[in-house]
């Protein structure tokens, strides 16, 4: 019997320690944030780590593969014997998750995109219109001060109306949010340190609406007797000591189906990039966006040119003194 692998060691499919974390981070998203099914997540797993295991074989990885890598292992399978249907299965589950890593900003393009069959244009993220993010705050704060719960329910609340607030008012990642650690409680900051991937640090500004609800749940937590004492600002009981990102997501859609907007069309990503495309449509700079997102590079973050390109076309339209609607 051969020795099992060290530790953080690649798998036997090729895959190493930070792309089988990707990977497993991509299908908690299709699973948590899309509502995936069992048999659909472990097909996706199933066919990135048959993936991996081809681009291992040409000295490559998932994370380095071009388009001519996923040209060849479209051929490969073709070659295998696979049907068209099992071939675009697979190639499916390839484009789906380098879109993934691109709007994550793990990787700076797409290699499926100039694949035959695949989409030419990169899908533009979900974003929610500022009067649906409108409601939903509204229903997170009514929901906080319900007189009708108890004080554990207000916490839970007081606790939802924070995450929001905070998620909005910041754009941080989800594992960014859920993480931070309980001093952001002290005193009314206007700005509080994030860190990010990588583990770098950066500061980011929150609001009026985002402290006070900060400090409200930590008024909630106080009269239900919750201690103060721990590092985390959101304690749970789960394996880190805090709120999980899983939870967060399940809560979240269910904050927005009591308000009526489709629990389909919400996850933190989509408030992350409601933040960002907000922010863009009321002139700010994609630079600055670029600094509050935590994007390293700014290729990842002009995913968001499109709310610039349409900001531009209605300046000029509105007050060029040649264009049509000026003109009448």
């Amino acid at each position: 019997m051969s020795p099992a692998p060290a530790p953080g060691a690649p798998a036997a499919t090729g895959l190493s320690a930070r792309e089988g974390a990707d990977i497993e981070t991509f299908l908690e998203m299709m699973a948590v944030e899309r509502g995936a099914a069992d048999n659909t997540v472990a097909a996706y797993r199933r066919d990135l780590e048959d993936a991996a295991g081809f681009m291992a074989g040409q000295g490559g990885s998932l994370m380095t593969a071009t388009t001519e890598d996923i040209r060849a292992y479209v051929g490969r399978l073709a070659a295998r014997g696979f049907a068209e249907t099992s071939r675009s299965r697979r190639l499916s589950a390839l484009r789906q998750y380098y879109r993934f890593l691109y709007v994550e900003g793990r990787r700076g393009d797409d290699p499926t995109g100039p694949i035959e069959g695949a989409r030419r244009k990169r899908p533009l993220p979900k974003v929610m219109s500022e009067d649906e993010v409108d409601r939903l705050l509204d229903r997170a704060a009514a929901e906080a001060v319900d007189p009708e719960r108890s004080p554990a329910g207000l916490v839970r609340a007081a606790r939802m109306h924070a995450l929001v607030e905070l998620l909005y008012a910041t754009g941080m990642r989800v594992s960014e949010l859920v993480s931070l650690p309980r001093a952001v409680l002290r005193g009314r900051q206007r700005m509080i340190v994030v860190r990010g991937k990588g583990d770098k640090e950066r500061m980011v500004p929150i609001g009026e609406a985002a402290r006070d609800a900060l400090i409200r749940f930590a008024e909630a937590m106080k009269l239900a007797g919750v201690s103060e004492e721990g590092r985390w600002l959101f304690p749970a009981v789960s394996e880190t000591g805090h709120l999980t990102r899983q939870a967060f997501a399940r809560d979240l859609k269910a904050l927005a189906a009591r308000e009526g907007i489709p629990a389909e069309r919400i996850s933190p990503h989509v408030l992350r990039h409601a933040f960002a495309s907000h922010l863009l449509q009321n002139g700010a700079d994609l630079r600055a966006v670029q600094e509050l997102l935590g994007h390293a590079d700014i290729s990842t973050t002009q995913i968001y040119t499109h709310v610039l390109e349409e900001r531009l076309i209605r300046l000029v339209t509105d007050h060029h003194p040649l264009s049509d609607e000026s003109r009448h």
